[in-house]
């Protein structure tokens, strides 16, 4: 009989046990629906934006390297044309550029398709100047990443992601996501503002 009572109270606890995993979980999901990634995900601050020497995407036989930075506040700004949430930001961005922000962008390439190749360069600049004519050019002008290996040296996880680098060429913030009203006014325009005072 005790035996009987002994598997009740196993069966109860293993229960209850259960049901505590499963509001655990569906907790922890749940505070993700409410989370902002771009608030989380601010890494690789305080350091040297790495050295480079890229094309710009226009005009391949121009070559930048990180002197462009220096002397003036930049938004670094990863994208690419596959990019749906890009076009998203292009607008405000392109109203930010309008205000005296000055943008970079990194322009990241669809990964290298095994059996097609990359896309000829022609191509990508007709669907560059095509996006940006549609949607707003916020930029001073594009690197090229053709590789991806400058992304892997900043850390780039995807598009659109931007890197705010301050006058010495110091990355001083880095957002992954899109540049939106909301998070340029409460998180991104205080410190913008603060590196131009500098």
């Amino acid at each position: 009989m005790s035996s009987c009572k002994d598997k009740r109270y196993e069966v109860a606890f293993d229960s209850g046990i259960a049901i505590a995993d499963f509001f655990g979980i569906s907790i922890f999901l749940f505070s993700g629906l409410f989370s902002d990634p771009t608030y989380k995900n601010q890494v690789q601050v305080s350091r040297d934006i790495p050295e480079f020497a890229l094309a710009d995407l226009m005009q391949p036989q121009v070559i930048y390297d990180q002197s462009v930075f220096s002397g003036e506040v930049t938004l670094l700004n990863v994208w690419g044309v596959w990019c749906v949430t890009c076009d998203v930001e292009l607008p405000f961005l392109s109203q930010l550029r309008e205000q005296g922000v000055r943008i970079v962008g990194l322009y990241l390439p669809e990964s290298v398709d095994a059996d097609f190749g990359t896309k000829p360069l022609a191509q990508l600049q007709r669907e560059v100047t095509a996006k940006l004519q549609r949607l707003g050019n916020p930029y001073q002008f594009n690197i090229l990443d053709a590789d991806r290996q400058y992304s892997i040296d900043l850390g780039v996880t995807g598009a659109p992601e931007t890197y705010l680098v301050d006058k010495k060429g110091v990355i001083r913030m880095h957002l992954i996501g899109d540049i939106n009203p909301q998070n340029w006014q409460t998180q991104i325009a205080p410190l913008y503002q603060e590196l131009l005072a500098e």
